[in-house]
């Protein structure tokens, strides 16, 4: 049973979405706010968080920031539910790390099925992460050069970071690997997904999975974990 955490400081509504979502097999934890949610996470990471933005204390976009510069929280798929509707703010919720972004009023349906559609993409990326994971263990040493089968459009230093975030290193972990500070790294990681087009620190890490750009090392750590 997939494990859903809901994150709102709206109690009316996280009670209606707990029986929504109860009712269709999911099993269903929640929160008042960013902080509260943050333990919760910490104590046991669900399969999948839906939070709110605009909460008191620590809002969606923090709480979505820390989850995303955890160990445990960087592939976890994550999913804005929000009355905040511009364009703007739509972006701001994919750059904290969001991968999907509902706006609300919303029909229960389709927040459904965008759940439905993150826990699947979340399982053929894990399911990928083990294939390569043994093909790595069953082929060359690790001492042979990494393919990379076509140059990426970064500088030398988001190149760098780029290696790094795919083989799952958190912000500071990369930082303190290549002497740099977490804000540049970010810095770096931005203008990557930007060059990139992509949104979200998961879905380059589903790209470069994608295109055969899986460093040996790479594969054994998440192996590990997952």
């Amino acid at each position: 049973m997939k494990r859903i955490l809901i994150v709102d400081d709206d109690i009316t509504l996280r009670t209606a979405l707990i029986r929504y979502l109860s009712n269709r097999g999911y099993s269903v934890e929640d929160a008042g706010s960013g902080a509260e949610a943050l333990l919760l996470f910490e104590q046991a990471p669900p399969d999948l968080v839906v939070s709110d933005v605009v909460m008191p204390g620590m809002d969606g976009l923090e709480f979505c920031r820390r989850l995303r510069a955890s160990q445990s929280g960087q592939l976890v798929p994550f999913i804005f539910l929000s009355s905040r509707k511009e364009v703007d703010d739509r972006i701001q919720g994919h750059q904290m790390g969001a991968d999907d972004y509902v706006v609300k009023p919303f029909d229960p349906k389709e927040l459904i099925a965008k759940i439905e559609a993150q826990l699947e993409r979340s399982r053929r990326i894990h399911a990928e992460i083990s294939r390569l994971a043994q093909h790595s263990q069953q082929a060359a040493p690790q001492t042979a050069p990494v393919v990379r089968p076509n140059p990426l459009p970064l500088t030398p230093a988001e190149e760098k970071v780029f290696w790094e975030v795919i083989q799952g290193f958190t912000n500071k972990q990369i930082g303190d690997r290549l002497f740099v500070s977490p804000r540049t790294v970010q810095t770096h990681l931005s203008n990557i997904l930007s060059k990139l087009q992509l949104e979200s620190r998961s879905q380059l890490i589903r790209y470069a999975f994608e295109r055969g750009y899986h460093p040996p090392v790479s594969a054994d750590r998440f192996s590990s974990e997952h």
